[in-house]
């Protein structure tokens, strides 16, 4: 029986091949993203594909697309919520706070729309799998991206807290955190990427996790040793280390 999945942030990067990956398995695939227009195409180009057009920082509108997903082809198997934005902030600019708020918004709350409306379901039928891509800017706080790094953390402990909510259900709540993926929001970074993969490498390994229900992965391995390594460094390092790295544009 084919899969029946959501995909969040659909339209371009990580989440489009994610799409195009679980299309090539022959998946009924449910498109989330705020761009219509390419997110209409994408779901044009895929074989069992439906697109909804909605901003998953709006509650009623992400129950909405869950509520019509579930009435034409039931309870999902796999949920992954996979929509994100990055900008450079810094907190002395006023403007930025507004940056930093979506950031938040987008990057944890969207997390939390795109599960909420089928959890329910999914404990019901005792399956299936909540997927959230946080990354590894998770670890430790970065210079100039505070909203992100604050974001992808704040997800790391969400997803924990959801793990063991759902612990017994026969619901698996999977925490991926990739490095540097080429995507458009990479594009503009003013500093080298080490261990950077094409979204399409970073798609397969995602789905072989699921596949394997595996609860927390970094990707690459590399950049799982990096992680570690920062992780662990005293903070009077750490910060000396990083104080003056390239920081992503504002």
């Amino acid at each position: 029986m084919p899969l029946k999945i959501i995909i969040s942030g659909a339209s371009s990067g990580l989440g489009m091949a994610l799409a195009k990956h679980y299309a090539a398995l022959g998946a009924t695939i449910g498109l989330i993203a705020r761009n219509k227009a390419p997110l209409e195409a994408l779901a044009n180009e895929l074989p069992g594909a439906i697109f909804y057009a909605v901003d998953v920082r709006d509650a009623q509108s992400m129950r909405s697309a869950a509520v019509d997903f579930i009435q034409r082809y039931g309870c999902p198997d796999i949920v992954i919520a996979n929509a994100g934005i990055s900008r450079g902030t810094l907190t002395e600019y006023a403007e930025d706070s507004e940056v930093f708020e979506s950031i938040l918004a987008t990057n944890v709350t969207g997390m939390l729309n795109t599960f909420q409306p089928f959890v329910v379901a999914m404990r019901t039928s005792g399956k299936g799998s909540l997927v959230g891509i946080a990354s590894v800017a998770g670890y430790r706080g970065l210079p100039g991206g505070g909203a992100y790094s604050a974001s992808k953390a704040a997800a790391i402990s969400y997803l924990e807290s959801l793990r063991v909510e759902m612990f017994g259900s026969g619901v698996s709540v999977i925490t991926v955190c990739p490095g540097y993926i080429v995507t458009p929001m990479t594009a503009n970074n003013p500093f080298r990427m080490p261990f950077i993969l094409t979204a399409e490498s970073i798609a397969r390994k995602i789905a072989n996790i699921i596949k394997r229900k595996k609860l927390y992965a970094v990707i690459p391995w590399q950049m799982a040793v990096v992680a570690r390594v920062l992780k662990l460094l005293p903070n009077f390092i750490y910060d000396r280390l990083f104080t003056n790295m390239p920081r992503k544009p504002r």
